[in-house]
Formats: structure tokens, C-alpha cells, sequence
């Protein structure tokens, strides 16, 4: 449990009812603001190394840049986006070489989804099928759009959501970390408003809870953060477990605008004449 002046924050990770060992990774900084939540896969322990080196170099790399004073929404430094791309790109070059020069970790690779709060706004990278949802409300809204062959066959229709939740290409990803020296990344913006909840999931959640009840249970408990994501993470095992599974939950207490000077204020002024 994590609290800062704006931000609570909750990461739980869990290695499932079947699986031997935990190849998800978790970290959360509610001072600083950042989530980064990571499912690895590949042979015997190199899931666990892939998400390992994501979650640690992205946070790292944050942690450098946000000490520096290396984000700057005004134009004169990296916008947050663009700063948590970078984060990502180099966490897939870590992994991507880690892998081709060790045989052991031939082949690992992990997905990731990350956030950093920052100036009344979240900022979301993500590679694959770990998901972020915002509680808005009594309305919960998947921020994030899987990279999959399950979610390309929903999209051409060739299949619906419903026929989705049966089908053998659940785990099929079409992107990750760490295959390729390059990835996409998406990037997503939005306005982050006091009373949001945001849930950060590895697919071991949204594979074993359905959607309306993954709402349910953050609509009655979200109250108390440690007690809803050992929920979840319980619902998920109650329903097989099949997988790992892993949630960050972050609350926003209060609003988080970055302090701007007179220096600041002018510039913008003349900028608009």
C-alpha cells in the first residue's frame, strides 16, 4: 500500500492455482505517481526475467527523469507520453538483447502496461494483453485494447465478444516486449478526475472475471484498495486460476496540476497573441 499527496495505490501479484511460479511483475509509486504492471512468458524462469527487467527499467528510467525535472507538459522538456514511450522502447532493447546473448532466455518476452499521473492527466503505455480499466462513477471502461488474435477476430467480426470469452486463442498475443529490437507502443492520454479508480491487470483477471463483475466488486470495495484487490485476485482463483494474476489499483484522492511561475504564465500569454 502506497500513499501519496494525491495518489493511493495497491499492487498485488499472485502466482494462480495451476502454475508453479509467478512470471507477472508489479510496481507502484504513488509519490512519484507511476504503475507499471508486466506478464511474462517464455521457457522455465525467462517469463519472470522479461517482466522483471520491463517493470524495473521503466520505473528506474521514471524515476531518473521525474528527479531531473525531464518532463515538461509546457514543450521544454520530454511530454509524459513520450517520456513513458522511451521507458518502454528501452525495456524492449533490454529484453530483446538479454535474450538473443543468453540461451536460456531464448524466445522470453512480456507484456506491459504502465501509467504515469501527471499534471491532472494519466498517461498509458501499452504492449499486448495486460489491460487497464477506469471506475468512473459506476462505470467501469477498459482504457486499453488488447493485442491479440482473439481481438483481431472480434474486430473483422469473425467472431463475437461473447464467442470470445470459449475460444482456444485467448492467450495468443500479437505483441510484446522483447521479441523484436523494435515495438509499437500505444499511447493514450486522458483526464484523471479525483474519485477515479484505476485497475492494472495481467490477463490471469480478465481471463477468470467477467468484466461486470470485475465492476461489482470495485464498485462495492473500492473503498479500501488492499481489500478489493485481494478480491479480485481471490474471484480470479475461485474461477480456476488458470493463469497468474496481477492488479495495481490506484485512487485519485486529490487533483495533481503541476505549479506553473509567472515565467510560465507570460510565455503562454505571448504564445497566444
Amino acid at each position: 500500500m502506497s500513499i501519496g499527496l494525491a495518489l493511493e495505490m495497491f499492487s498485488m501479484t499472485d502466482p494462480g492455482t495451476v502454475r508453479g511460479h509467478n512470471e507477472d511483475a508489479v510496481i507502484a509509486d504513488a509519490d512519484l505517481g507511476f504503475a507499471v504492471l508486466a506478464d511474462g512468458m517464455g521457457g522455465y524462469n525467462a517469463g519472470e526475467v522479461a517482466s522483471g527487467i520491463a517493470v524495473n527499467l521503466v520505473a528506474d528510467g521514471l524515476r531518473q527523469a521525474l528527479a531531473k525535472g525531464d518532463i515538461d507538459p509546457a514543450g521544454k522538456g520530454a511530454a509524459p507520453g513520450e517520456l513513458l514511450r522511451g521507458q518502454v522502447l528501452d525495456a524492449n532493447g533490454a529484453i530483446f538483447q538479454a535474450a538473443q546473448s543468453q540461451p536460456q532466455y531464448a524466445g522470453m518476452g512480456t507484456t506491459l502496461v504502465g501509467a504515469l499521473f501527471y499534471d491532472n492527466r494519466i498517461c498509458v503505455a501499452h504492449v499486448g494483453d495486460a489491460r487497464l480499466y477506469r471506475l468512473r462513477g459506476e462505470n467501469l471502461t477498459q482504457m486499453t485494447r488488447d493485442h491479440s488474435l482473439l481481438q483481431e477476430q472480434i474486430d473483422s467480426g469473425m467472431i463475437s465478444p461473447a464467442e470470445a470469452r470459449f475460444s482456444s486463442n485467448r492467450n495468443l498475443v500479437t505483441r510484446a516486449l522483447g521479441v523484436d529490437p523494435t515495438v509499437e507502443v500505444d499511447i493514450g492520454v486522458s483526464e484523471a478526475l479525483p474519485g477515479d479508480v484505476y485497475l492494472f491487470c495481467s490477463d490471469g483477471l480478465n481471463d477468470m472475471v467477467e468484466d461486470e463483475d470485475i465492476r461489482l466488486a470495485l464498485d462495492m470495495l473500492s473503498a479500501n484498495l488492499p481489500l478489493a484487490g485481494r478480491q479480485l485476485i481471490q474471484m480470479a482463483n475461485d474461477n480456476g486460476g488458470r493463469d497468474n494474476v496481477s492488479v495495481i489499483l490506484v485512487r485519485v484522492l486529490h487533483p495533481f496540476p503541476v505549479k506553473r511561475g509567472w515565467i510560465y504564465r507570460l510565455g503562454a500569454w505571448l504564445g497566444a497573441m
